[in-house]
């Protein structure tokens, strides 16, 4: 399979990586793989400086894994956090305690 997909990639056409996929193979890699966040981020950031790879919006991604590497949060609440400072919304509200780590963003009980 690494050959096949590897040979895709190489292959010059235009991929989509939806940002759910890419949250995947950050859990994918961290549970099955147990991989370590550090290397989890630098490996994602490498699929997405890959010329054949497209995304929606990069810069929404590139902040999701500094979060989810700096602050130590899991990436759908890293993900959360990069959605909630691009658009302007100033809290989150979660019962997740980690997302107080993150000084960009207040985070409200329900």
């Amino acid at each position: 399979m690494a050959a096949r997909a590897t040979a895709l990639l190489a292959g010059g056409q235009d991929l989509l990586l939806a940002d759910l996929i890419l949250a995947e193979c950050v859990y994918v890699l961290e549970s099955f793989y147990e991989v370590a966040p550090a290397r989890v981020a630098t490996l994602m950031r490498s699929a997405l400086a890959l010329p054949s790879i497209k995304v929606v919006k990069s810069s929404l991604l590139l902040r999701a894994l500094e979060v989810y590497e700096t602050d130590r949060v899991d990436f759908a609440e890293a993900y959360l956090v990069a959605q909630a400072e691009a658009t302007g919304v100033g809290e989150i509200v979660s019962f997740d305690r980690s997302i107080d780590r993150i000084a960009t963003i207040t985070r409200r009980e329900p």
